[in-house]
């Protein structure tokens, strides 16, 4: 391709600032149509980000012959459908994380791409993003050594959007596919395999203790890297605001990196010389520099970090530690 022609299927929240301007900021790459159920909504949206073409149905957008790619960003529990009738008009789909409900769903939709030759990728950004490309490089350096374990840990309090009648689609499980763990771990062990190469095995126990939800509110969870590298994790979202923490930690044999995936531009580096403290802001569309990939990719140029194979094992590790 010479020049990447986005339609948007769901263009809601997500697409405002992370990802939908993004598109027409990239060379060789630019938004053409966008499409939500609410036609109101659409051509709101529309008309905000001047796109040229808006629709209130899926197909529409699809066999639209000005779109010559499609980026998926709907909740998780119509991702597969979405991707699939795009992959089968033969149009490269970028599709939202996590990329389905389940690994099952992902590894159908991985099917089609290799069935058709037609190319998919997955939102995880963080590959691409230039504060855990640092993480990744200091890491690479042998700053902190071998490393010998990791230990990810948040606990957040209860938003009032993920309670009553009209609560998050996130904290759904019929929807997402499981709740808050999936949505933001799934950001986490994605980039940790990146990072350190296959999980080959996690497990944990999964409950919802508060009641405030369908979903689980607290996971704990361990796995093993096929490095050896090993790993704990807990995420609790019924604490009090007073509690609220999110780190990332990796332990080597020289030192220990402390970041953070959602809350802070600081990347901390102890070793026997002393601690650094090292600041990358995020850029203003998170996005971009995974899309650029992506559009370079497509127009012949170096393969993107974040692929539908990817993605669909960071859905499998969802699968192992939410399993019981």
């Amino acid at each position: 391709m010479d020049q990447l022609k986005w339609g948007i299927i769901g263009c809601g929240d997500v697409t405002e600032v992370k990802s939908g301007p993004a598109f027409t900021k990239v060379p060789n790459s630019t938004l053409v149509a966008v499409m939500r159920r609410d036609a109101q909504k659409a051509a709101d949206y529309a008309q905000r980000h001047q796109v040229p073409a808006w629709y209130s149905d899926a197909d529409a957008l699809i066999n639209d012959p000005n779109v010559n790619a499609i980026y998926v960003a709907t909740p998780p529990d119509s991702h597969a459908d979405y991707a699939i009738r795009a992959m089968r008009a033969g149009k490269p789909v970028y599709v939202e994380k996590p990329m389905a409900l389940n690994a099952a769903e992902c590894e159908a939709m991985n099917q089609v791409s290799r069935e058709t030759g037609v190319p998919l990728f997955v939102a995880f950004y963080r590959r691409a993003l230039p504060y855990f490309v640092k993480v990744k490089e200091l890491v690479d350096k042998g700053v902190i050594g071998a490393i010998r374990h990791v230990n990810l840990q948040l606990n957040w309090p209860p938003a009032e959007r993920d309670m009553g009648d009209q609560a998050n689609w996130r904290v759904s499980p019929a929807i997402s596919g499981g709740g808050l763990f999936h949505d933001l771990a799934s950001h986490q062990f994605d980039f940790l395999e990146y990072l350190l190469g296959p999980i080959k095995s996690a497990s944990g126990i999964a409950r919802n203790q508060a009641g405030l939800y369908q979903a689980d509110d607290l996971v704990v969870a361990t796995f093993e890297f096929e490095s050896g590298v090993l790993g704990t994790g807990s995420w609790c979202f019924t604490v009090n605001k007073e509690q609220r923490t999110e780190q990332t930690q990796l332990i080597g044999s020289k030192g220990k990196i402390t970041f953070s995936f959602f809350e802070n531009f600081v990347i901390t580096v102890d070793t026997e010389t002393g601690s650094e403290t090292i600041t990358v802001p995020f850029p203003d569309h998170v996005q971009q520099p995974l899309i650029e990939l992506i559009v370079e990719e497509l127009c012949g140029g170096a393969k993107s970090p974040s692929t539908g194979e990817t993605g669909a094992k960071t859905n499998q590790i969802l699968d192992w530690i939410t399993a019981s």
